[in-house]
């Protein structure tokens, strides 16, 4: 096998508001942080432990408008995506590093939003969004053309 397979699938709790930013020439990024939990026994006390890891999320374009629409702190969510690293300079000269999500596409499998409306998300548009990239020209990555 030649090739390499950088993909990440996670279920977790929405860490707070989605964080819009928006460019020139129409184009936004959504960030959030997403909480998944581990829980275990302790044996030697029979403590029961939760352990919680946090991942950095980036939704782009239609994708982070449609997350920001109705997505709320605490509400539940499936994501796939990619693993991407980065780094950048402070104003003050430091070398900052961080580790994000990539998202390209996401389930919503509770929100608060739709529960106070008591009504069920579960047309395909809202519920399963896939790969908005532009560059994708709207197709999901494994869609063949043949």
């Amino acid at each position: 096998m030649n090739g390499t397979l950088n993909k990440v699938m996670l279920i977790g709790h929405v860490g707070d508001e989605i964080k819009m930013h928006y460019f020139d020439g129409g184009n936004c990024i959504g960030r959030f942080q997403l909480a998944t939990n581990e829980v275990y026994i302790n044996k030697t006390t029979n403590e029961k432990i939760t352990s919680t890891e946090w991942h950095n999320l980036v939704v782009r374009n239609k994708a982070a408008e449609i997350c920001e629409k109705h997505l709320s702190k605490g509400d539940k969510i499936y994501i796939e995506g990619r693993i991407k690293s980065r780094q950048w300079l402070t104003e003050d000269g430091t070398t900052k590093h961080t580790t994000e999500i990539q998202v390209t596409e996401f389930t919503f499998l509770s929100t608060k939003k739709s529960a106070e409306n008591n009504k069920q998300i579960d047309g395909p548009e809202s519920v399963k969004n896939t790969n908005f990239d532009p560059q994708n020209n709207g197709l999901p990555i494994n869609d063949l053309p043949f």
